[in-house]
Parts: C-alpha cells; sequence; structure tokens
C-alpha cells in the first residue's frame, strides 16, 4: 500500500503518520493526547479554549491549556465568535508555547453554537473571512482550521469556507462530513470532503465516522484527502491509531490488544488522570473513561457492561480503582465481579 508516502506538512511540522486525534471538549485532555501519541497518533489537537482571555484564570482552562511536556507540535485549538477577540486569543497561546492555532468552527453544542461560535459561524461567510484574515495575521505560527459541512442540510458552503480558508493563509483543513444540525447522529457523507480536496491545495484531513482501520482506508481512497482525523471512535480505543496505521502499512488487521496490553493501558491511563487532575476529580473523571474502555471490552455483553460501569461508577479512591481495573482484566472478570454486586476489593 501507498498510504504512508509523501506525509503532508502544516508549516514546518511535518505529520509522521496519517492518523490525526481529534479535538473533543472533556475527553482529549493531556493525559489522553499523551495515550494516543504513544499508541500511534501522527498528531494530537488539545480541546477547545474560549478566545475570552478573561476566563483563562478558571481551572478547567487552565487545565486545557496545559501542554507541559508534551512534544511539537503542541497544537491550541481556541473558539470564539469575535475576530478581534480570536485574533488576541492566537498571539497569547502562542506566546504561551502554542505551535499550531487551530479554530474552531465545527463544534456542534448548543452552549457554543448559541454563542455564535463552533459551527454556527458557518452561517456567516463574512465573519468566517474576518476571522480567519485577523488570526492567520495576528500570529506567525501556523493556523489551521476544523469545520462542517454546513449548518444544515440546505446550506452545504463548506467547499466556499474551505476556499475562504485557502485564501486567507489556512494552512490545514478538517472537515467532519455531517452538518450541524446532525450534531452526531446519522451517517457522514464524505463527498462534500471530496470535493473539497480536489479544489484545494492546502492538506484536507477526513472526519466523521472513522472508527476502524478498514474504514480509514476506505475513507482516505474515497475522498483522497491527505490524513484521516479519529475522534469518538478514539473513546475507549486509543489503540485504532496503531490499528490504523498498520493496516495502511500492511493491509491487514494487527490483533488486538491482549488481556496484559489493556491492563497496562487502562492503569496508565487512571493513574495519569489522577496525577494531572488530583484525587478527587482524577477519580470522577475515570469513570466516564472507563466506562468507554468497557463499552469497547468483547469479552463483555451490554448488561455486563452496564452493571460493570455501576460498579466501578460507586469507587471513591484511586487505590480502589486500580485494584477494580486489576480484578477487570481477569479472565474470569465478568463473573467474579458481577458475583460481587458492590465491589470490595
Amino acid at each position: 500500500m501507498t498510504l504512508m508516502n509523501t506525509l503532508p506538512s502544516i508549516g514546518r511540522y511535518r505529520l509522521s503518520n496519517r492518523v490525526i486525534l481529534a479535538p473533543m471538549a472533556g475527553v482529549t485532555d493531556r493525559p489522553f493526547r499523551q495515550l494516543c501519541r504513544q499508541l500511534g497518533a501522527g498528531w494530537v489537537v488539545g480541546e477547545m479554549v474560549t478566545s475570552d482571555p478573561s476566563l483563562w484564570h478558571t481551572r478547567k482552562s487552565q487545565l486545557r491549556m496545559d501542554h507541559q511536556g508534551e512534544p511539537a507540535p503542541r497544537v491550541v485549538q481556541i473558539a470564539g465568535g469575535d475576530a478581534d477577540m480570536l485574533a488576541q486569543a492566537a498571539r497569547l497561546n502562542a506566546e504561551l508555547g502554542a505551535q499550531i492555532i487551530d479554530i474552531n468552527m465545527g463544534c456542534p453544542a448548543k452552549k457554543v453554537c448559541n454563542k455564535a461560535a463552533g459551527s454556527a459561524l458557518l452561517r456567516d461567510e463574512a465573519l468566517v473571512a474576518d476571522i480567519l484574515q485577523a488570526v492567520v495575521g495576528a500570529v506567525d505560527i501556523p493556523v489551521t482550521l476544523k469545520i462542517r459541512t454546513g449548518w444544515c442540510a440546505a446550506s452545504n458552503n463548506a467547499l466556499r469556507i474551505a476556499q475562504l480558508a485557502e485564501a486567507a493563509g489556512i494552512q490545514a483543513l478538517a472537515v467532519h462530513g455531517r452538518h450541524r444540525e446532525q450534531r452526531y447522529t446519522g451517517q457522514a457523507e464524505y463527498d462534500t470532503i471530496a470535493d473539497i480536496k480536489s479544489r484545494l491545495s492546502i492538506p484536507v484531513i477526513a472526519n466523521g465516522d472513522i472508527t476502524s482501520p478498514e474504514k480509514a482506508a476506505e475513507v482516505l481512497a474515497y475522498t483522497g484527502a491527505d490524513a484521516v482525523m479519529v475522534g469518538r471512535g478514539a473513546q475507549g480505543n486509543p489503540w485504532i491509531f496503531q490499528q490504523i496505521n498498520h493496516y495502511f502499512q500492511h493491509g491487514t488487521r494487527m490483533a488486538p490488544p491482549s488481556l496484559a496490553e489493556r491492563q497496562q493501558v487502562l492503569n496508565g491511563h487512571v493513574g495519569a488522570l489522577h496525577e494531572f487532575y488530583g484525587d478527587t476529580m482524577g477519580v470522577r473523571i475515570a469513570r466516564k473513561h472507563v466506562g468507554w474502555y468497557l463499552s469497547d471490552d468483547p469479552r463483555f455483553t451490554p448488561p455486563q457492561q452496564h452493571a460493570l460501569k455501576q460498579q466501578f461508577n460507586a469507587l471513591a479512591s484511586p487505590e480502589t480503582q486500580f485494584d477494580w481495573i486489576n480484578d477487570a482484566m481477569a479472565p474470569d472478570a465478568a463473573t467474579r465481579l458481577l458475583a460481587k454486586g458492590s465491589y470490595a476489593a
């Protein structure tokens, strides 16, 4: 296969492979980004940060802006609806060590769109042009953009937005193959992405429903995109990056992670969450991640997964979480853990 040849560059940074971790609020924190890099992500993007610097003092923003110890390039995504404020946010983030600025025009969340940010911006092409020109002009580092196909089915204007982006100096474009009103329902479409790629000279990244190595290869071939971006497909399955890379190189599926590998990754991920957030917050945040791991674990039926999630969610200390994970990786985990009802190490 030739999918690993001629890897694209964004500014002076060349992608190490064609598989990128999508920015996801509440998911792609520093521990998860580092884990996905270790497991084969060629590029990772942090959680979106508000463009309003007056809100950066909050604990949430401080944690989202923490890229300590991460290798280059450090990609910071900013969200907002005011061109001058976004430009200022880009400058300040560059001063704080960001090496690439990504502009969010793809988030479908109501609380973001209600502030005329995220994918709501796609309804105002003049404002989009102002924002792109302001941000690109504000920094001397590469600026990228993430969009959807439009606001709704009747306004598929992604190609016009893409052309505005290239003209403004945006150096790479990620396109999620859904319009905003779909949010995450239905199926992503890739015709729009293929059309954009055929008309632009900057790298184009295909996003939406990339949940398997075969799907990644299919989307890359169909769209002609330079890379694929994995979002929800990595939740509970950070191995998807090495699986996709293996498939691109060899055309075959690699073996799924062993129980020992699952145990090592879960312990490492949960430990990193405790360290990053502190014990109290780290224990809470670990619950959703372990829930995703359970949903992706083929050893358990859906009812068993549900019962095990409830069991894990009742744990209140790092020690009991680690004990539970180690028990859950035993071959007879479902029988032993579920027989206990509530968990006691």
